[in-house]
C-alpha cells in the first residue's frame, strides 16, 4: 500500500506549555491556519500536539530530512487525549519513527513518547534488492500464501541503526495458523531484517465452545478482539468497540458473561470465513474479503443483522447469549444475501428467502465447523433454546414448529421466518436426500414430488445456493430461486449430472414449480441442433434474402426435422427448399420481401421440430434502403439522481455524430413527476455538444421514483435515453441533504452546506452520513460547522494504509438549534489520492 511524503500538520510556531484556543466560530486549521484552535476539547488538544511535533519538542526530535504526520486521536479518561504520529524520511515512511503526544482537553501538552531518535541523514534510499525478490522472500515464510501487498519502500528504525527495507504485507497460514505478517527485507542484503504478525491466537472460554481458538490482535500491550487477518470481524458491547484485555485470555464459561458471548461469536464467524473460503471459493462474507462487526449484550431476546453489523441478545430466561454457531451463521448469513447481486429486496416471500439463506449458511457453518460440543443438526438455535421450546426452525422438516414445508399461493403473505420453511426444505433434501440414513432425520416430500431424493452433501449443495445468490435480482421469488439454482447446478456440474438431477427433483419435492426454459437435468437418447448461417442480411422492399439451415445430430439416431419461420415482417413469406431434413442435412431459407414492407429490423425464428423436441435458431433480416447517411446518437450523465422535494438536480446530455455530417438536435423531456419541470441549457445543439439539463421540484412534488425520457430530435430521427430521478420527501423537517458534487483534490478543501428549517434545539447527537469515492480517506480531516459557529470535529487525517471512503456515519453531539447553515468541511492532506463528495445528510 503506498503512502505519501507529507507536510507537517500544523504551522512550527513557539510552542508552549498550555495553549488558549480561540471563540467557539474558529474554523478546522485547513480553512484557517491562524485560528487552528477550535474550542472543543479535542480540538484544542489536537492542536497542541500539531505544534508540539512542528517544533520537535522534548522526544519528538527529528532530522532535517524528517517530517511528522499526524495518524490518530484517541479520546482517555479525565479529559486526556493521545494523539498518534508518523514519521517520514526523505518521503519514506518510518517504521518504528512512531511518536505519541498526550494532551489534555485545556491544550497542555503532558507528555511526549518517541518510538526511536532523530534518522542520520546519510541513509541511502537506492535499494539494492528489487520489490519482486522482496515479496518472494517474505511468502516463503508461509505454508500457504492468501495475498502479497506489493511490499513498500520504508525505513525500518528498529534496531541499532535504521536501515533501508521493503516492507511486505503477506496473509495465509504459516505454522499451521492463520498469520498476517508485516515482513522487512533488507533492501540492502535481501535477508528478513524483522516481522510483526497481526494475528493473534486467542485463547477463548466460550459458553457454547469452551476451549476455543479465536483470531484477536494485539495493539502495544492491549489485546483486542478484533481479527485482523479477515478485515472487519471484531466483537464488542453495545457501543460498538471491540472488547479489549491485558492478555490473549478471554471470556469464562458463563452463559451471562459478555465477553464470553463474543468468544463464541467470534469463534463462529471465523468458522464461517473460512468455510466460505474452502468449501465455497467466497472471498470473506461481503465476497471481495470484507467482514463485519459483531456486538453482544443487546436487550432483546434476538439477533438480528442491522445493514453494517450483526448483534446478538440473551435467551428468554436470560440465562445464555444468543450467540451458537448456527445462529451468528444466520445472522452473517443475511450479510452475504445483502452483498450479493440484487441486495436485500422486499416482499415477504424475498424475505423468507433471505431468512433461509441465514439458516443454510448457519447449518453449511455448524457443518464446516464440525464440533463436538455442537453436531451439526440442520436445527436452528437449539443451543440457545431461546424462548424454552427447543430449536426456532427444523430445516428437514419445518412444519414441527407450524412453518410450512412446501410452496403454496400463500407464501408470498407468509411471516418472513414461516416463508423460510420451503428454502429450508429444499436444501436439507439437496443436501442430505429425503431418507439419508447414518442417524440423520427422513425428510417428507410434499403432494406430487417425487417417491425421493438423493442427497449430493451439504458442501455441493452449499455451492449451488451460493452459484445461485450469484444471480440474484432485487426481485427474487421462489420460482427464480429454482431456476438461478438450476443454472448454477448446470454450471458447476453439468446438464446432465447427478447434481443437477438431484436439484430439481429437491424443488419438486417441495412443490416449487417448473420454470420456462429450465435444464432438463437428464440424459437425452436422441437428440438434434438447428443453426443458421449467416445469421443475419439486408435487402430492399421487394427483394428476397436467403441463409442456410443446418442441422446436427447430437444424441442418438438421425431424426426427421420439420421447419417453419415465423417473425416475418408484414408483406414477408418464408420457404425452405427442403421443407424438412434428416438431422445432419441442410435446407435453404429464402425470405422474399413485397415492395409494402416496412422498413426495419426482424428477428425471425427458425424451428426444427423433431420426434425428440423443438429447437430453434435465428435469422436477422433488415428491409430499407442503404443504412442512413447521416445519424446521431444521445446519452445522459450521470444517468441517475436524488433530490429533496422542492430543490433541483442537474446532469448532462451527450450526443454523439454516428454517421455522416453533423445535425441540430432539439431536446425535451417528459415522464417528469408532479409539479417538475425540466429545462435544458442550451434547449438544441449541433450533434457532437452537450447540453445541461435541470429538473427542478416544488415542495408538492411527491416522493417516489420517475424514469424520466430524454428526446432528441435531429434531422434524420430521433433517439431517446433514460435519467432516473429519485424525489425524496423532507422528513418532517428533520434531514437535509446536499447532492452537489465536489471534487476533493490533494492539499485542497472544499466546503458543502445544507439549510436546516427544523424548529427547536438540535437532538444531540445529530447524524452526519456522507458518501465519497476518495481512495483514502487516511488523507482527510473532516468537519462539521452548526448554524451558529461551531465546529465539531469528524475524523483526523493519516494512517498507514489507504481505504476507500464509501459511506460514513458520525454521531455529533452538539447543543444548538437546529434551524440553519450546517457546513461539512472536508480537506485533503496528502498527495495521490483523490475522489468526490458525492452526497452529504444531517439529521438535525
Amino acid at each position: 500500500m503506498r503512502r505519501r511524503s507529507v507536510l507537517a500538520a500544523a504551522a512550527g510556531l513557539a510552542v508552549t506549555a498550555a495553549l488558549v484556543g480561540p471563540p467557539a466560530a474558529a474554523a478546522p486549521p485547513g480553512a484557517n491556519p491562524h485560528k487552528s484552535l477550535a474550542a472543543d476539547p479535542e480540538s484544542r488538544a489536537v492542536a497542541a500536539a500539531d505544534q508540539a511535533v512542528s517544533s520537535g519538542l522534548d522526544k519528538l526530535r527529528k532530522g532535517p530530512d524528517e517530517t511528522y504526520w499526524r495518524r490518530a486521536v484517541t479520546g482517555g479518561a479525565s479529559g486526556m487525549f493521545y494523539v498518534a504520529y508518523e514519521r517520514t524520511f526523505k518521503g519514506l515512511p518510518v517504521v518504528g519513527g512512531d511518536a505519541v503526544v498526550v494532551t489534555d482537553s485545556q491544550g497542555n501538552v503532558r507528555d511526549t513518547t518517541a518510538a526511536s531518535k532523530e534518522t542520520n541523514s546519510s541513509l541511502g534510499i537506492q535499494p539494492k534488492v528489487g520489490a519482486d525478490s522482496a515479496t518472494k522472500t517474505a511468502s516463503g515464510r508461509f505454508q500457504r500464501v492468501d495475498t502479497a501487498e506489493a511490499p513498500r519502500l520504508v525505513v525500518l528504525a528498529w534496531g541499532a541503526q535504521p536501515k533501508l527495507a521493503w516492507e511486505s504485507v503477506v496473509t495465509g497460514v504459516a505454522e499451521g495458523k492463520p498469520s498476517k505478517q508485516h515482513v522487512f527485507v533488507d533492501a540492502r542484503t535481501g535477508k528478513v531484517a524483522d516481522s510483526y504478525d497481526e494475528v493473534r491466537e486467542g485463547t477463548g472460554n466460550g459458553y457454547y465452545y469452551p476451549s476455543s481458538n479465536i483470531s484477536t490482535s494485539q495493539s502495544g500491550s492491549t489485546y483486542r478482539m478484533v481479527d485482523t487477518s479477515r478485515p472487519g470481524i471484531q466483537c464488542g458491547g453495545q457501543n460498538g468497540s471491540p472488547y479489549t484485555g491485558p492478555d490473549d485470555v478471554w471470556g469464562n464459561n458463563s452463559g451471562t458473561d459478555l465477553e464470553t458471548a463474543c468468544v463464541d461469536a467470534l469463534y463462529s464467524v471465523q468458522k464461517e470465513w473460512d468455510m466460505l473460503r474452502d468449501w465455497l471459493g467466497r472471498n470473506g462474507i461481503d465476497g471481495a474479503g470484507r467482514g463485519f462487526p459483531a456486538e453482544v449484550g443487546l436487550s432483546d431476546v434476538n439477533a438480528y443483522w442491522d445493514g453494517s453489523k450483526t448483534n446478538f441478545g440473551h435467551s428468554q430466561d436470560n440465562q445464555r447469549q444468543a450467540t451458537p454457531i448456527d445462529v451468528v451463521g444466520h445472522e452473517f448469513g443475511h450479510a452475504i444475501f445483502q452483498t450479493t447481486p440484487g441486495g436485500a429486496g422486499s416482499g415477504n416471500e424475498n424475505g423468507g428467502i433471505n431468512e433461509g439463506t441465514g439458516d443454510i449458511y448457519g447449518a453449511l457453518t455448524e457443518a464446516y465447523a464440525n464440533n463436538p460440543n455442537d453436531p451439526p443438526d440442520y436445527t436452528v438455535g437449539e443451543e440457545v433454546n431461546l424462548v424454552g421450546d427447543g430449536p426456532i426452525r427444523y430445516m428437514y422438516n419445518p412444519s414441527q414448529v407450524g412453518d410450512p414445508n412446501c410452496y403454496s399461493s400463500s407464501i408470498p403473505s407468509t411471516e418472513v421466518h414461516a416463508a423460510a420453511g420451503p428454502l429450508n426444505h429444499w436444501f436439507y433434501l439437496l443436501a442430505e436426500g429425503s431418507s439419508p440414513g447414518g442417524g440423520k432425520p427422513n425428510s417428507p416430500i410434499c403432494s406430487g414430488g417425487p417417491s425421493s431424493v438423493t442427497g449430493i452433501s451439504i458442501q455441493k449443495a452449499g455451492k449451488i445456493y451460493l452459484g445461485a445468490m450469484q444471480r440474484k435480482t432485487s426481485s427474487w421469488r421462489y420460482a427464480n430461486v429454482r431456476s438461478a439454482s438450476l443454472a448454477a447446478a448446470v454450471e458447476l456440474y453439468g446438464a446432465n449430472s447427478a447434481e443437477c438431477a438431484a436439484t430439481k427433483a429437491a424443488w419438486n419435492a417441495v412443490s416449487v414449480p417448473v420454470q420456462s426454459g429450465e435444464p432438463t437435468c437428464t440424459s437425452p437418447t436422441q437428440d438434434f441442433s438447428i443453426s443458421t448461417n449467416p445469421t443475419s442480411g439486408s435487402v430492399n422492399p421487394g427483394q428476397s434474402a436467403t441463409t442456410t439451415v443446418g442441422t446436427q445430430t447430437t444424441a442418438g439416431n438421425p431424426q426427421t426435422v420439420n421447419l417453419t419461420a415465423s417473425g416475418l415482417p408484414s408483406g414477408a413469406t418464408a420457404s425452405f427448399n427442403p421443407a424438412s431434413v434428416t438431422s445432419g442435412n441442410s435446407s435453404t431459407l429464402t425470405i422474399s420481401t413485397s415492395a409494402s414492407t416496412p422498413a426495419g429490423t426482424s428477428t425471425i425464428t427458425v424451428t426444427g421440430t423433431g420426434a425428440s423436441g423443438s429447437h430453434t435458431a435465428t435469422y436477422q433480416l433488415t428491409v430499407g434502403s442503404t443504412p442512413p447517411t447521416r445519424d446521431f446518437s444521445i446519452a445522459v450523465n450521470p444517468s441517475s439522481g436524488t433530490v429533496q422535494t422542492g430543490q433541483a438536480i442537474t446532469t448532462t446530455v451527450s450526443t454523439q455524430t454516428t454517421q455522416g455530417t453533423a445535425q441540430t438536435v432539439n431536446l425535451t423531456a417528459s415522464g417528469l413527476p408532479t409539479g417538475g419541470t425540466a429545462s435544458f441549457n442550451p434547449a438544441s445543439v449541433t450533434s457532437g455538444n452537450n447540453s445541461t439539463l435541470t429538473i427542478s421540484t416544488t415542495s408538492s412534488t411527491p416522493a417516489g421514483s420517475y424514469q424520466v425520457t430524454i428526446r432528441g430530435a435531429g434531422e434524420t430521427g430521433a433517439h431517446t435515453t433514460v435519467f432516473a430521478l429519485t424525489v425524496q420527501g423532507q422528513n418532517p423537517g428533520r434531514t437535509f441533504r446536499n447532492d452537489t458534487d465536489y471534487f476533493i483534490d490533494d492539499y485542497e478543501y472544499i466546503t458543502s452546506s445544507v439549510t436546516s428549517t427544523a424548529s427547536g434545539t438540535a437532538q444531540s447527537p445529530v447524524k452526519v452520513t456522507a458518501t465519497s469515492n476518495h481512495t483514502c480517506i487516511e488523507d482527510l480531516d473532516i468537519w462539521l460547522q452548526g448554524p451558529n459557529g461551531r465546529w465539531y470535529h469528524l475524523r483526523s487525517p493519516g494512517g498507514t494504509s489507504c481505504t476507500v471512503f464509501g459511506t460514513r456515519n458520525w454521531s455529533v453531539p452538539v447543543s444548538q438549534q437546529a434551524a440553519g447553515t450546517w457546513t461539512l468541511y472536508i480537506e485533503d492532506y496528502y498527495a495521490q489520492d483523490t475522489g468526490t463528495l458525492d452526497w452529504w445528510s444531517i439529521t438535525v
